[in-house]
């Protein structure tokens, strides 16, 4: 490690104390500063990022460049290591609930991680296949063929370790219907290095379907990966001291037992489960936009595992063990930080230089990490004073700004409107036109350029 490199890790922490107190410009600059990121990559970050003609690459039909908000994860620490988590969501409270709940964890030792190498699955459907029992025989005795074939497709990838690894075929109950022959699959291991694989996957699946027929003599139809990653596991746990926990006036305890009670109830109920796992992936997925991955296949996946037992269950769990309360979460994330619009986006690449992640299997645990802190903060407060009492108080931000309050206005306004208990727009729209009669000052109403 250079000279450099070695201080800025040591200079390096997530523990920014006063951070969201900063002008945006000002929580900008201080972060660039830490990274060491170029003012074009800066600049990045704030949004000058996506041109109209680069999106015209990216999509069809491209009309423009749709933004989100994009905040910073803080706090957070991950096997000893700290990070600072760009995050891109348009919902209130999801980054100050990471930031606090990893706060949380920090002070009890941090998170501790893990996550499997990238194997993915590619998908090879066959039909008429004859004998189910006779076809996987020739199939299996035929597996180093297929392999080679299937890598023959990407040299690049596996001369770098990685590529087709294993096969297995799967004979599946058939569906209910007039045809009645079993759904015969031959799933394709494929270790994708720092891809998430998806096109490298569908091109290996593609490239052995003929040697599949040629062998079996059936006929081959789907060819896809699927987006159901349980090879590509990535886990998270932490162990908060139970005396910690005090706050809303209530003992440690009382606030662990609401989490741990939280958490059986998810376990046994799957409209629970569907709420808990949702807290969940407003972390992971806004990590996710953010460094450019695909949250729909890591939605798809995350939900698919949730249930792989026959009902759907939480992706995390919470309980006492030894005076401390101890969280859990394990889930497929099939990342990768080369390809698609990871190298494309201006923005992503910036992201990634804040998150400071060397690989695909590192930026597993640190979403792991993340989308156990979201959870972790919306059932403390379940548990306890119930969502709305947080979460309102950062939702009457937005309904100020939507009232036309603007700067040091927005502040004075969402303040009023948590005291009112009232957050509307109309009465935001009342507080305001109050508060600027009574105290004129220069105008910000309507005046987007104000910071």
């Amino acid at each position: 490690m250079k000279n450099s490199e070695k201080q800025m890790a040591e200079l390096m922490t997530s523990r920014l104390a006063g951070f969201h107190k900063l002008p945006v410009a000002d929580r900008l600059g201080t972060v660039a500063r830490m990274t060491r990121l170029s003012s074009e990559e800066a600049a990045a970050l704030a949004g000058a990022a996506l041109s109209v003609d680069m999106a015209n690459q990216m999509i069809e039909n491209a009309i423009g460049v749709f933004s989100l908000p994009l905040g910073l994860g803080l706090n957070l620490q991950v096997n000893g290591r700290d990070y600072i988590v760009p995050m891109a969501v348009e919902e209130p409270s999801v980054v100050a609930a990471v930031s606090f709940a990893a706060k949380i964890v920090r002070e009890g030792g941090g998170f501790q991680a893990e996550a499997d190498d990238p194997i993915m699955i590619g998908q090879v459907q066959l039909t008429g296949y004859g004998d189910p029992t006779e076809a996987s025989k020739t199939l299996m005795a035929h597996k180093e063929q297929i392999l080679a074939l299937a890598n023959s497709f990407h040299p690049a990838m596996l001369a770098r370790g990685g590529g087709a690894k294993d096969i297995e075929v799967r004979v599946l109950p058939a569906p209910e219907g007039p045809r009645g022959e079993p759904i015969f699959v031959l799933h394709l291991y494929i270790d994708t290095q720092e891809a998430m694989g998806a096109n490298l996957i569908n091109t290996m699946c593609e490239g052995v379907a003929p040697l599949v027929e040629q062998l079996t003599g059936g006929k081959v139809f789907l060819r896809i990966l699927s987006n159901l990653a349980d090879r590509r596991l990535a886990r998270a746990s932490c162990r908060i001291p139970v005396a910690s926990l005090a706050d809303f006036d209530l003992p440690g305890e009382a606030i662990a037992e609401g989490i741990v009670q939280a958490s059986r109830f998810a376990q046994a109920d799957p409209y629970r489960a569907a709420t808990h796992n949702k807290g969940v992936m407003n972390g992971v997925d806004a990590v996710a936009i953010a460094s450019g991955q695909d949250w729909r296949s890591i939605e798809a996946g995350a939900h698919a595992f949730a249930c792989r037992d026959g009902q759907y269950r939480p992706l995390s769990t919470w309980m006492f063990e030894e005076g401390h309360l101890v969280g859990r979460i394990e889930l497929p994330l099939a990342l990768g930080t080369v390809g698609g619009p990871i190298k494309a986006h201006p923005q992503v690449q910036a992201a990634l230089k804040v998150l400071r992640v060397s690989s695909a299997r590192e930026l597993s645990m640190v979403m792991a990490a993340v989308g156990l802190s979201q959870n972790f903060a919306a059932v403390r407060a379940l548990g306890s004073v119930g969502i709305q009492k947080g979460h309102m108080a950062l939702h009457a931000r937005c309904v100020a700004v939507t009232a036309g309050a603007r700067g040091h206005w927005v502040e004075q306004v969402a303040n009023a409107l948590v005291k009112a208990g009232q957050v509307k727009v109309e009465k935001a729209k009342e507080i305001l036109a109050a508060m600027m009669k009574d105290q004129p000052q220069p105008a910000v109403v309507g005046d987007v350029s104000a910071p």
